[in-house]
């Protein structure tokens, strides 16, 4: 079924500017959404449904994730990757990256962070693994753009989003060894997560389908076609339901997973990213308008 939109939250100097990626922080019931065209982030209240406060200083911010009141931001602009406390707010550490960081994923409890570095025209792309508490670094040489990167139950391994060739690269952790390439059926691997409890990974690709992918052997084990090329994605544990957000013309394309059916939700023109907050709401971000906007998850 489409979702269902219940509100819409107002953020500061945003229409028309431009946002990446969002999410959910458990802890502290927050949302933190990369505001990359004021190079902030934004935070909201899931509770209450507010805007609470804009954090400054993250040049062209991209990545955003959260786990247990930590939240991890790429900042392409500078080359690093913040630590913020999901609670007082404040920065606790900045680490160095490679060039153009833009995924990350987040083990808080294993205190690992990881950063899918883009490059440039005189830097390869690199995957790096770094120690929170120590600052330790390791970094992996990548065979093509990264894009959106998650980790599996343990922390043990993690599984990256290859632009070109499309694919998925698998790693364990901490050292980034045992690297394997899942390659894909579908060019442009974009927007990735994860299902947990069944062991499968949906990958939302530019050529307009999402690959469902074991994430133990590397098997495709399904695919569906999508209204046009991807972002964010994510799935919902609760109704067993990948989203995908479509900037052009400005959709959620949701795939019930149980029925094997899809349907299309209307949003905003530009709206590429999201944030799940399970089991019911995901947050869409509309550029045009500046707002966040809510929507039930049935």
């Amino acid at each position: 079924m489409p979702l269902n939109m219940t509100g819409k939250i107002g953020i500061p100097a945003a229409a028309g500017s431009a946002f990446d990626h969002g999410a959910f922080d458990a802890k502290t019931r927050r949302v933190f959404v990369a505001h990359t065209g004021r190079s902030c982030v934004e935070v909201i209240d899931h509770d209450t449904r507010e805007h609470v406060a804009t954090l400054q200083g993250f040049p062209e911010v991209a990545g955003v994730v959260a786990d247990d009141g930590q939240v991890l931001v790429t900042n392409r602009g500078s080359a690093s990757l913040a630590w913020i406390d999901a609670a007082s707010l404040e920065t606790r550490a900045v680490f160095g990256t490679g060039f153009k960081p833009n995924g990350v994923a987040i083990a808080a409890r294993r205190g690992l962070a990881i950063a899918a570095c883009i490059g440039d025209e005189t830097h390869a792309p690199e995957l790096h693994c770094i120690d929170m508490r120590g600052g330790k670094r390791t970094s992996l040489d990548l065979p093509g753009q990264p894009r959106w990167c998650v980790m599996d139950a343990d922390a043990g391994r993690v599984y990256l989003a290859i632009r070109e060739p499309s694919m998925i690269l698998v790693a364990r952790l901490p050292g980034l060894r045992d690297v394997q390439h899942w390659k894909l059926p579908v060019a442009g691997a974009h927007g990735l997560d994860i299902n947990h409890r069944d062991g499968r990974l949906y990958v939302a690709c530019d050529d307009a389908a999402v690959v469902e992918v074991d994430a133990n052997s590397g098997e495709v084990t399904n695919q569906w076609p999508i209204a046009g090329a991807p972002d964010v994605t994510f799935f919902n544990p609760s109704t067993n339901t990948v989203h995908v957000a479509i900037g052009k013309p400005g959709l959620v394309q949701s795939i019930d997973l149980r029925a094997n059916t899809s349907a299309q939700t209307m949003t905003s023109p530009r709206a590429h990213t999201t944030a799940i907050v399970a089991p019911d709401t995901l947050y869409v971000f509309a550029p045009s308008s500046g707002e966040a906007l809510v929507f039930q998850d049935a």
